[in-house]
């Protein structure tokens, strides 16, 4: 027997009253890229996980436990992803998980938490597959490539009006899934695109692919993959003097997607879909506010974070600290959030998605366009 299957078996003993196990502390672990190129995104979901923890605690903690975090970086690399996953469950002893960012780290430590009975709520990784497997303690707070792919295409279609589609992707799991979820609903209203081509993550030189998008008069280059190669795409696009619309999806929700392009002047102009803004969430204006005053920005996924940390409070203090009931419990009960009431259905996905379009502007900053 693993020791994932002996914890299991202990917490489900505990609650029954069978064994007494006495808890110091809630350990709960925040998983993501916290070193490496995608980095930026890591700290965007420390950073909410470490503020909501800090909040929960200062009101009392979890049924007067204080939750302690424990930071877990996989570098976005799906072996690591297994790794530290296996110390989450077996070492740390965590109750749940808030992650991972990258869906090819989501779903191989997704299994490692299901056969540990611990909670695992993502804030952000987007790829069908993750729920689709049907394991009962996996949650998100965002929505699907599928959701997003509909609104992006949606988008180029009925409000560019764009014939001309080159469709890249970076070849992992969340890139290309959401390039192949654009372009399944692209195909749908009749459009079929003049490019389909991957590329490699950790690639920057890409001329010789921007040669071949030129070649083909594309009007919009859609690209699902992370800032690190959109922002060296965009900015080669527009050197070698492309003036097609780049599009992109919530990889490219930071920051460093300007300084990877050089210069606010290369992304001017660059669409990307994400969910809408928390301003509209009177708590989210006021956490939003609480962060700024702290001297922190935060941007991207940072209130998703926050968002999945209460999701993870909320149902293993209405369940006794058992994740395995708080899994089950947040398939029938809502939760409110600083990013407003949230419902999940029986795959772990959000009942509603909000996904809408934003616009970088010259400055390096974006604003919602519809």
């Amino acid at each position: 027997m693993s020791n994932a299957v002996i914890k299991k078996t202990l917490i489900s003993l505990a609650v029954a009253g069978a064994v007494t196990m006495a808890h110091a502390d809630v350990v709960i672990g925040v998983a993501g890229p916290h070193t490496g190129a995608y980095a930026a995104f890591g700290e965007q979901l420390w950073k909410g996980a470490e503020k909501a923890a800090a909040d929960i605690n200062a009101a009392g903690g979890l049924n007067g436990e204080m939750i302690k975090l424990v930071k877990a970086d996989d570098a976005c690399e799906p072996k690591q992803a297994v790794s530290i996953a296996n110390r989450l469950v077996d070492s740390d002893g965590a109750l749940a998980v808030v992650g991972h960012f990258c869906s090819s780290s989501s779903i191989p430590a997704s299994r490692i938490y299901e056969e540990g009975g611990v909670l695992m709520v993502t804030p952000a990784s987007t790829a069908p597959m993750l729920t689709d497997q049907g394991f009962p303690n996996v949650y998100r707070v965002c929505g699907r490539d599928d959701q997003q792919g509909d609104v992006a295409a949606s988008y180029i279609v009925d409000v560019l009006g764009a014939k001309r589609i080159a469709v890249i992707h970076d070849k992992d799991t969340y890139g290309k899934g959401l390039a192949d979820a654009m372009k399944s609903t692209l195909n749908a209203y009749g459009v079929k695109e003049v490019m389909y081509e991957g590329l490699t993550r950790g690639e920057k030189d890409f001329n010789a692919l921007i040669t071949k998008i030129r070649s083909v008069d594309a009007e919009v280059v859609y690209f699902g993959g992370l800032h690190s190669e959109a922002g060296p795409l965009v900015r080669q696009l527009r050197e070698q003097g492309s003036k097609a619309i780049f599009m992109s999806g919530d990889g490219i929700v930071s920051d460093e997607f300007v300084s990877v392009a050089g210069s606010p002047e290369y992304v001017d102009g660059v669409l990307m879909t994400f969910g809408a803004s928390p301003t509209s969430y009177p708590a989210g204006k006021k956490v939003i506010k609480e962060f700024r005053d702290d001297g922190y920005e935060p941007e991207g996924y940072t209130l998703y974070s926050y968002t999945a940390m209460q999701v993870v409070a909320a149902a293993l203090s209405n369940n006794n600290l058992d994740p395995v009931k708080a899994a089950k419990w947040l398939k029938s009960n809502s939760v409110d959030t600083v990013m407003g009431k949230k419902d999940f259905n029986d795959k772990g996905d959000l009942t509603v998605s909000d996904y809408v379009v934003y616009e970088w502007n010259a400055q390096g900053k974006y604003n919602q366009v519809n």
